[in-house]
């Protein structure tokens, strides 16, 4: 998945093996100044959008950014999409079709 602030594209690869599908997303990134490339191994739309975390004093929570937020204007490369959960793949759908990400 290659996806940019004003253009989303779904590159679309097939699932046979050795045609360096890996490969490609790498010099996908190196090839773009602003890039982020993740797995789709273990992600959550907490990783792909943004996280509450709680700062050190223990009282106040601050969002750090995810995957597709640090990808502003630039590309999000996915490897392994297929094994994104069902419940995760909202996120990124949404950030594909209205460019926007929603946090709740």
């Amino acid at each position: 998945l290659l996806s940019t602030n004003t253009k989303c594209t779904i590159t679309p690869m097939t699932n046979i093996q050795g045609t360096g599908k890996s490969q490609f997303l790498r010099f996908a990134a190196a090839l773009c100044p602003r890039s982020v490339l993740t797995t789709g191994v273990g992600t959550t739309s907490a990783g792909l959008t943004c996280a509450a975390v709680r700062e050190d004093s223990g009282k106040e929570f601050v969002l750090e950014a995810g995957a597709l937020v640090l990808a502003d204007k630039g590309v999000c490369c996915i490897d392994e999409f297929g094994c994104i959960r069902k419940e995760d793949r909202t996120t990124i759908h949404e950030a594909m079709e209205q460019q926007t990400l929603s946090v709740a």
